[in-house]
């Protein structure tokens, strides 16, 4: 890995290490997951390679933020239909 960029890597590990937390299929499997795909390209040493590694990375923690936010979005759907359900049960 080239020096220049060791940092940017780094941050990247940390920064999908931190959204991994909360994976659906658990942290657990994500930190594996994690790990094993930095260690596949820890040979790398050509700094445009590293650039395309650290830019599918920035793409996959964009992934994961949907995913988050879909997640969030449907659990509050579904407890808004659950309490405009209730109401129409008490009035009718």
């Amino acid at each position: 890995m080239a020096n220049p960029l060791r940092g940017e890597v780094i941050k990247l590990y940390k920064n999908l290490l931190y959204l991994g937390r909360e994976y659906p299929q658990g942290a657990a499997y994500f930190r594996g997951r994690l790990k094993s795909a930095f260690m596949k390209n820890r040979d790398v040493t050509d700094p445009e390679k590293v650039k395309q590694l650290l830019a599918r990375g920035d793409f996959v923690i964009k992934e994961l933020e949907a995913l988050y936010f879909l997640r969030k979005y449907r659990a509050m759907k579904k407890r808004v239909k659950r309490k405009i359900a209730q109401r129409l049960k008490q009035s009718g």
